[in-house]
Formats: C-alpha cells, sequence, structure tokens
C-alpha cells in the first residue's frame, strides 16, 4: 500500500507536506531507535555475506518501492548491520558518538538547505558562522586580525593551510601564483611534517603540484613527537642542497597515539628558517576545553590550526575549521562572480563566506557547534572531554602494569596503543575474534609490531567497561 508520502515531492509550508516530513522522521527515528536493543558495535557479519546481501538490493527500480517499500528494506537490511557509533564496544578509530542536540541540527540543516557561499542563501547560517569563528578565534587564543572558515573535515583544512601558506610564502618571493601559476623553483619547496603525521599533507602535495617528495618526514622520539634536534639539523641540510624550507606541520594529536608536537621548539625553527607553522589539532583540539587544556595551549603559537569537531567535540561527520593567524592569508581563495558575490553587496555590510573557501556550495556545518555549545557550554564539555581522557590513563595503568600486555606510550588524550604478548598472529587474530562479537578496536604498527588501539571518546564509558574488555581480550 502506497503511503500519503509517495505523491509529495518536496517540503512546503502546505499541511500535508508537513504532515509528510513528520511521519518520516518519525518512523526512521522509531526504526534507529528498534536497532539499539544491545550495546554490540555491529552486527558481526562478514564482508562477503554483507556485499552479498547489498548486491541483491534494487537502488533504482523502474518503478520505486515507494516510502513503505523502501522504509521495510531499510529497516530488514541495512540498519541492522550499520555501525553504531555510540556502543561502548566501539573504540577503533578517531570516529565518535555523537551528542543527542547535534542529531537534531542535522535535521534543521537538511529542512532548510542552506549554503555558505553567499548571504542570500543562508542569511542566518552565515551570520551563525561567522560567530562560531570568532568564538574558535578566542577560544584557540588568536587576536585581531585572525580569521577562519569551516572545512569538510581535517584534510580539507590541512590541505587549505598547504594553500595559503604556499601562496604567501611564494608572493613574498615575488611570484603571483592566483594570477601566473606555479613557479619554475617549485620543486624546491619541502614541507616538515612528524614521521607519524597524517597523510593528508602527502595528498596536498600532490594537489598543489609538489609532488610526494616535497613532504620530509621528521624523526620522532621516544613519546612519538617530531624530535625538534634532528628536525633542524634535516632542515639545514636541506638548505644548503638548494631546498626552499616554506612550512612546518606539527601534530597537536597524531592518529594512533595521541601525540602532541612541542609547538615552542617549532615555532624557534619555524621562525629562524623564514617558515610557516601550521598546527595539525584535529584530534587534540578538543582538549582545549578540558582540565588538560595546558597540553595543547601553545596552539596559538601556530600560524593556522586545524579544528575537527566530529572527533574529541562528539559532533557529526563533517565538521571542521581552518583557523589562521593573519586572516588576510585566506584571500588565496577569493574570486569574484557576478551571480554570486558582488563587490557592492560586500561593500553594503553582505558577507558572503565563499571567498574563504576551497568549496562554493557548503552545508551549514557550524549550526551543530552552535548548539552543542550553547547546550553544553565550558562546563559541559569540560566533564566531557576529561571523561575521555581519565578512562585512556585508566586503561594504560591496568595494562601497563599487567605482565600479559605491552603498552609503549603513555596516552596524552584519548588513544591507547598496545599488545598481547605473543606475537603479531594472536594480536590481529584477537581483533577479528572481538569482531565478530560486536566488538570493535583498532589496529596499527609499532616498530614494526602489529599494536592494538582503543580510542576513547565515548563518555558513556566507565572503568567496568574497560576492565570487561581486558578481561575479554586476555581471555582470547
Amino acid at each position: 500500500m502506497r503511503s500519503g508520502i509517495d505523491d509529495i515531492t518536496v517540503l512546503s509550508s502546505g499541511e500535508r507536506e508537513k504532515q509528510a516530513l513528520a511521519k518520516a522522521v518519525n518512523e526512521m527515528l522509531e526504526a534507529i531507535l528498534s536497532s539499539m536493543e544491545d550495546d554490540r558495535a555491529y552486527s558481526g557479519i562478514d564482508p562477503v555475506r554483507l556485499r552479498s546481501l547489498i548486491s541483491s538490493l534494487p537502488v533504482l527500480p523502474g518503478k520505486g518501492d515507494g516510502w513503505n517499500g523502501m522504509m521495510d528494506s531499510i529497516r530488514k537490511d541495512i540498519i541492522p548491520h550499520m555501525l553504531r557509533t555510540w556502543s561502548t564496544s566501539y573504540m577503533p578509530h578517531l570516529h565518535s558518538p555523537v551528542l543527542i542536540e547535534t542529531i537534531a541540527s542535522e535535521l534543521m540543516i537538511a529542512a532548510f538547505n542552506s549554503s555558505m557561499d553567499s548571504w542570500d542563501q543562508g542569511p542566518a547560517a552565515t551570520e551563525i558562522e561567522v560567530r562560531v569563528v570568532d568564538e574558535l578565534l578566542s577560544i584557540f587564543g588568536y587576536g585581531e586580525g585572525a580569521d577562519g572558515t569551516f572545512t569538510s573535515g581535517g584534510s580539507q583544512s590541512n590541505i587549505s593551510a598547504m594553500i595559503i601558506h604556499r601562496d604567501r610564502f611564494l608572493d613574498k618571493l615575488g611570484y603571483d601564483v592566483k594570477k601566473e601559476g606555479l613557479p619554475p623553483l617549485l620543486n624546491k619547496l619541502r614541507i616538515y611534517v612528524s614521521g607519524i603525521s597524517h597523510f593528508s599533507f602527502d595528498k596536498g602535495a600532490h594537489i598543489l603540484g609538489l609532488g610526494y617528495n616535497a613532504v620530509v618526514k621528521l624523526p620522532v622520539d621516544e613519546f612519538c613527537r617530531i624530535n625538534t634536534e634532528k628536525a633542524e639539523r634535516i632542515i639545514m641540510e636541506d638548505k644548503a642542497d638548494g631546498f626552499i624550507p616554506f612550512m612546518i606541520a606539527a601534530t597537536a594529536g597524531t592518529t594512533d597515539f595521541g601525540s602532541i608536537d612541542d609547538l615552542e621548539a617549532l615555532r624557534k625553527i619555524a621562525d629562524k628558517h623564514g617558515m610557516y607553522l601550521h598546527a595539525d589539532a584535529a584530534y587534540g583540539s578538543g582538549a582545549i576545553l578540558s582540565s588538560y587544556s595546558d597540553r595543547v595551549s601553545s596552539l596559538h603559537l601556530a600560524d593556522s590550526i586545524t579544528v575537527d569537531f566530529h572527533k574529541m567535540f562528539l559532533i557529526p561527520i563533517s565538521a571542521s575549521a581552518l583557523l589562521v593567524k593573519d586572516g588576510s592569508e585566506l584571500e588565496a581563495f577569493q574570486l569574484h562572480a557576478d551571480y554570486l558575490n558582488r563587490k557592492e553587496d560586500e561593500e553594503d555590510g553582505y558577507i558572503n563566506l565563499v571567498g574563504k573557501s576551497m568549496q562554493t556550495t557548503r552545508r551549514f556545518d557550524a549550526l551543530k557547534v552552535y548548539m552543542a555549545f550553547r547546550m553544553r557550554g565550558r562546563d559541559g564539555y569540560r566533564k566531557i572531554i576529561d571523561r575521555m581522557m581519565d578512562n585512556a590513563s585508566y586503561f594504560y595503568r591496568c595494562i601497563s602494569s599487567d605482565s600479559e600486555f605491552i603498552a609503549p606510550v603513555k596516552p596524552e588524550l584519548s588513544s591507547v596503543v598496545f599488545a598481547l604478548c605473543g606475537g603479531d598472529d594472536r594480536n590481529r587474530n584477537a581483533r577479528r575474534a572481538l569482531m565478530q562479537e560486536g566488538i570493535i578496536i583498532g589496529q596499527t604498527v609499532y616498530k614494526d609490531q602489529v599494536m592494538l588501539k582503543f580510542t576513547l571518546l565515548n563518555p558513556a564509558l566507565s572503568h567496568d567497561h574497560i576492565d570487561t574488555l581486558i578481561k575479554r581480550i586476555r581471555s582470547l
């Protein structure tokens, strides 16, 4: 039987359309809630069986299944095998559960469908984003003249930082990249990153035309932080060989270990050699609102900062920002189009954010941050993020004193890398066995050894949960 939704095309102010939206939202919510019968993170179905199931489903049938037919399949075939990020048994990646109010914000974002390129496509949305960016600049210690923009994620923020710093650096050397393209000395430019930095810097080097070879991986110390003494020697040797260092990227929260590079030492190196300092704080930025804010209090020393909200801030994907100490650097993305960001409108006070971003059409992701910040406040966020970091410290203390485990690096944020004694196969098998039980943990490599990883971003996780998981892993 066809539902009343089937003959409604788009949302409008009519009563039937409003009722159709209410029905769709309520039925989807009921389907999601009905799937939350236990705390398993995953159904346990293997890739081959899941692929076969999904392959059997139509995508674009000749005649649509209608709302009821489509929803029946969603309930039966898809929702049962969705990953449940809210589960306390899910901890492999920097992939968090989300705050209740931010789920509601996604409905508002989708319903109004604002676009953040021009003021007339999102008046209130534009003003809210500007206000949120101003608050972020204050939180991270940037002053007058700073600015920022929302992005799709940490990779886009990092690559945007590479673009603006490259352009400004070459501008000082007399090259206008925006107008004239890439100069002959391009293959001499060098970016310096941690040996365990995010791969987005390699990807960015490719996109910028610099190539992977332009990204110099710096050695790390026993705490998985950039070894700053060796870093400076490498930079000096590169300069002697005719290369041109223009940027260092510090990491405030490496993907696996949560390690935080020494920004004060890297700032001195950057200044000495005329380089920009970028801070990839996609992971660690959330710690600024915790009781452990001193661990990331030097972020203001960087010329730019990547902030990710879909990690420690517990906000739905995607939500990230790039903050820059010198807001004029964002002019690297500025172009005027008569149909979009007319100069006379901007002169009259209309803000068109397209000039700050490599994107044109862009979601109103700032709303999710705004609603979470308004609802939780600093106190609420401090409690949430403290819980994550305290859980990591507790887990590390437990396994570092247990002869069955190896725990090589003390956590600075909420990730703990560890291994069962007994070799690589034991650890690989333990992870696979846990996944079949609906418990998903991470796997990585440290000094050529297979390691397991807990990424503890769920504030609902208790010490009792952790104790139970330790016992289960030992039993495997």
